[in-house]
Formats: structure tokens, sequence, C-alpha cells
């Protein structure tokens, strides 16, 4: 067992006691820090960052470097899955991720297979190992993958998307053909995150991305079903110590109930939600993670500020709050706002922890 310097993530998590509320940001690993974007050039491209272990540890150490954070959470990407199966992932500046060969039929989706973590992404498993003997118990590890209904939203409309019109004719359209592929990749997620865990995650996220863009009851069967497989199957004690999953469903502020009924520990809630409404509906079975919305890192530090208590304040007393934003950090945020926006958190959280 690695003795952990700093659990406090893990015991929020848990509901345990803590000195003051837990960070750690979405996407702190990336381009709003000018120390990422020289590694990013230095490797060349995005995917080739992602399978150095070396540079990828680097990089996940990094935000760790300038601020106080609770957490690391492995640099990586959601789709290295549907790339391993042979979608021939590849990134185009200014337009995201693209898939040279998206699925779009019951005989493609028959022909992909469950990728052997050790062989095909053991490169992000030798990036797990890198950073947690880096880290040395400093702060615990997160380690993540995008659900099985986010995944086949990017391997059927072949990249990104605004109206899902492609993934949603094939749900619509033939219902067997998307249970096949949901079910593959809810399979490949449980070995996947198993695989990271066995390496040494000592927490793992499921990021739901686009399941908010379903109807209540597709919701329920597309993308809710899926992770509750996926947390049926879960390494759910590594290390001597409980490792907790969190699942994150972005827009999905109404669906709270069904997802802490899922057994996970912790629910990822977006800015679209209040916080203390959150912890009124599904508080008692899980512990909450965020939720201020991203932007509020181009305002002045004293804005940012008013924002965190507001936050804290909503949360209330007590463990069971991690803090983070609403989803990822833009590009665009001057490093020295989300300095301001940690060290808020940390001068004003201990008061709810007295």
């Amino acid at each position: 067992m690695t003795e952990l310097k700093n659990d406090r993530y893990l015991r929020a998590l848990a509901k345990q006691p803590v000195d003051r509320t837990p960070i750690w940001m979405m996407r702190q690993a990336g381009r709003y820090l000018p120390e990422y974007r020289k590694v990013r050039q230095q490797a060349g491209d995005f995917m080739s960052l992602c399978r150095n272990a070396e540079l990828a540890c680097e990089v996940t150490l990094q935000p760790l470097r300038r601020f106080p954070l609770d957490a690391a959470i492995l640099f990586s990407d959601i789709l290295t899955i549907p790339d391993a199966m042979g979608l021939e992932l590849y990134f185009e500046a200014g337009e995201g991720p693209k898939f040279g060969k998206p699925v779009r039929s019951l005989a493609e989706i028959e022909k992909l297979a469950v990728p052997d973590m050790e062989q095909s992404l053991g490169y992000v498993m030798d990036a797990v190992r890198t950073i947690r003997r880096e880290l040395n118990g400093e702060v615990p590890l997160i380690g993540f993958s995008g659900s099985p209904w986010t995944l086949a939203t990017y391997m059927v409309e072949g990249g990104s998307t605004k109206n899902f019109s492609k993934v949603k004719k094939l749900a619509f359209s033939e219902p067997q053909a998307m249970a096949l592929l949901l079910d593959k990749l809810a399979d490949s997620v449980i070995d996947y995150l198993n695989a990271q865990i066995a390496a040494g995650a000592q927490a793992v996220m499921i990021f739901d991305t686009w399941g908010g863009v379903l109807s209540p009851r597709d919701y329920q069967q597309l993308s809710l079903a899926p992770m509750q497989k996926i947390v049926n199957g879960l390494t759910r004690h590594a290390d001597g110590r409980k490792v907790p999953v969190t699942l994150f469903t972005k827009n999905g502020g109404q669906w709270l109930e069904a997802m802490a009924a899922t057994g996970a520990d912790a629910l990822g809630v977006d800015w679209t939600t209040n916080l203390a409404d959150a912890r009124a509906r599904v508080g008692g079975q899980v512990a909450l993670q965020g939720n201020m919305d991203p932007s509020i890192l181009y305002a002045s530090p004293q804005r940012i500020e008013e924002e965190v208590a507001t936050i804290l304040a909503s949360y209330g007393q007590g463990s069971g709050h991690v803090f983070n934003l609403g989803h990822g950090i833009h590009p665009e945020v001057d490093p020295e706002h989300a300095g301001a926006f940690i060290d808020a958190v940390q001068r004003l959280s201990p008061a709810y922890h007295r």
C-alpha cells in the first residue's frame, strides 16, 4: 500500500471528514499552460504526446507544480478505446478529433473487438505507472474513460457533431446495432479502467459528455444502462484502499437520482444544476463534484472568489464535496486566474468543515 501524504480527495469522495474542500480541475493539464504547449510541440502531435509515458507524466505533473491541487488526473484522451479498435483516430487543427474509419452499420460493429489493454493500450498503463512513481504519494491519481454513449457518438459521427444525426439514426433505426456497440464499449471500458487501477490509478471517473443530448427514456437505455454495467464490473478495492468511481453526465442534472442509484461513489455536476438542490436530492447517497462555470475564470480574481463563496455556501457544511469546474478549463484562461480560483477554495472552504 502506498502511503498518501494528501488523501483529502479520497476522503471527500467517501464523505469522510476533511479539513477543507479538496479541489482539482477537469483538463487541469492542458493548453492554458504555456509549459504544456511547449511539451505538446516537442511531442509533434497530440496522440504522440499521449503515447509517450514520460511526456504524458510530465504534463500530468505540470499543474501540480504550479498549484496546490488535491489530485492528479491521467493525461490521455477519451477516444483511446475507439482508436485501439482500429477506427484510426486523428486530430485536425481547429476541428477536434476525427476517425478515418467510422462505424455506421451492424456489419461494421460486429467486426469490432474489445482491445487487449496491455497490448493496444499499454501506453496508457505505462503512463499510469510512470505518474504513480513520480507522484511518490503526494496526491492520488485519477484514471478515466469516456462513457459508452459518448464514445459511440464520436465513432458513428466520425468526429465532433452538433446535431448527433448519424448516431441517433443508428440508435433509432437499428437498435440492435446500437445495443451491440454500447455493449462492446461497456466491456472495453470495464477492462480499460480495471487495467488503469491495476497499474496504479487510485480513483476513476467516467465522462459522459453527450448523455445530456438524449431524452429521459433514451438516456436511461443508451447512456445510464451501459454505465451501470461498468460500475458493476469495476475493481473497487486496490492497494489497500477503496477505489471510488465518479460518474459525470454533462447537462445531466435531471437524472441525478438515477445516476446515484448505480452504486457510484460520486457524481459530477455541471453549472446548470444548483449544488444545494443536488445535495438535497442525492447527497445522502453520493459525494458531489463541481460545479463552477469554467467561463468564470475569464473574470477578475474578485469575481472568481465571489463565485467560489457562492458555491461553497450552496453545498453547505460538511464533507462530500470536491470542488471543480462544471466542465474542462478553457484553453484561453490566464493561469493566474486558475491560481486565484484554487486559492479562494483553499482559503474559504475550511469554515465549512468545522
